[in-house]
This record gives C-alpha cells, sequence and structure tokens, in this order.
C-alpha cells in the first residue's frame, strides 16, 4: 500500500493519500456501486516512448455508466469484463469519456445507443444536448451521479462524481490524477498547470477516494 502524506497549497490541514489494492476495485453502494473494471497504467521504455493505457470503471445502479473505455487493443477485453458483470453493450446507459486521448476513448463506437459524453459534449445518437461544462457547471446524470468540469490535462476534461457509496464521495478522475504518487509527473503532461491544480486541489477537498487515470484507486484521508 502506498502512504503519502501531504498538506495541500491553501490549507491549514493535512491529507494522507492510501493507494488501495488490486482486491479493492470493487467499491459498493447505495444505489451506485463502482468498480474498476481494469487499472490503467504508463510506464516509460528505453527509447523514450512510453506504453499506457486508461482506468476503465464501471457504475451500477439505476443507471449503467462506463467511464473511459480504454484504448481500441482493449476491444475483447472490454466485451469479456462487461460480461462477467452481467452486461452487454446495449445494456451501458451512458458512456463518459473524460477526454479525448485514444487510451481513454478508443471504443466508444461498442456503445451506439448509450447517451455519450466525450469532455464537454453530450450527445444522444447524433443529437448533441445543451450543457454547461465547458462554463464550469456540473451536469447531473442523476440525483447520485454527476458530471464534473476538471480541465487542466486538457482543457475539457471531465470527471465522474459518486456519492452513496461505502467509501463515501468516489471521483472517477480521468488524468486529472495520473496515480495516487504523481507529483513528479503530472505536470509534464498538463495543458494548463495552475487550473489543474486548482482542479486537483478541490478533488481531494471533496472526495473520499479518487480512480486516477493510470493507476490504482485511492483513499483521501483529512485531519
Amino acid at each position: 500500500m502506498t502512504k503519502i502524506a501531504m498538506k495541500p497549497s491553501g490549507s491549514r490541514g493535512n491529507r494522507t493519500l492510501n493507494e488501495l489494492s488490486e482486491t479493492d476495485l470493487d467499491i459498493a453502494g447505495n444505489p451506485y456501486s463502482v468498480s474498476v473494471l481494469k487499472v490503467g497504467y504508463c510506464v516509460s521504455q528505453p527509447d523514450g516512448s512510453f506504453r499506457a493505457d486508461g482506468t476503465i470503471t464501471l457504475l451500477t445502479g439505476p443507471k449503467t455508466v462506463l467511464v473511459d473505455t480504454g484504448g481500441p487493443w482493449d476491444q475483447e477485453f472490454l466485451l469479456a469484463r462487461l460480461k462477467e458483470k452481467g452486461f452487454e453493450p446495449g445494456d451501458i446507459d451512458v458512456v463518459v469519456g473524460t477526454h479525448g486521448h485514444s487510451d481513454h476513448i478508443g471504443n466508444l463506437g461498442l456503445f451506439p445507443g448509450a447517451l455519450v459524453v466525450v469532455g464537454c459534449d453530450i450527445s444522444q445518437g447524433d443529437r448533441y444536448l445543451p450543457n454547461q461544462l465547458a462554463d464550469g457547471q456540473r451536469y447531473p446524470v442523476d440525483e447520485y451521479v454527476s458530471l464534473v468540469p476538471t480541465p487542466g490535462h486538457t482543457g475539457r476534461d471531465v470527471s465522474v462524481l459518486v456519492s452513496g457509496t461505502c467509501m463515501g464521495a468516489v471521483l472517477v478522475a480521468g488524468d486529472l490524477f495520473e496515480r495516487c504518487a504523481d507529483e513528479e509527473s503530472w505536470r509534464e503532461l498538463s495543458e494548463n498547470v495552475t487550473v489543474q491544480e486548482t482542479n486537483r486541489q478541490e478533488a481531494l477537498r471533496t472526495s473520499d477516494v479518487i480512480i486516477p487515470g493510470h493507476g490504482l484507486p485511492f483513499r483521501v484521508h483529512r485531519d
């Protein structure tokens, strides 16, 4: 388990971040439960390239919500994991791509009947729905799940906030956080470090569990 103590800028309190284990990827809740279907990764290679894939998360409750779909190379894996959970692609009500990078939205085509969110675009088929995500306003999926604008990594990132789980409020954060211990890496991947830092601090203030884009979920403990 990774345990990190940090004092956020502009705050009087301390926070401890505890990385969850591979056995803690299913978070029960009422009415929504959260399951990490695949833990994302990002690994540097000797030739200067890196291998990366995004975390894939499933929310089950009044609606079935898939957050990020992995890269196009994940198609068979994603279908198999959904089947293990008892779902076919047509059962998914909402698909969220936290941002437009290929390792997060590579399998959107599997879900033509779903409400599709990519960044600040929300569409049902070819019908695009009005929203104010780009203006900093949340978009409710229902009473318990909402889309939260969290730009910085790109200009149109969104995260998904889930309330009512056994661990409290869970934020499926895309690449707002790369992983639990990402202080040495996230800035070099950010389009706007200042904006992303502000949104990271807000996430740490308001969420009990954060599911990052390229690592295990982690809990946020506040003094």
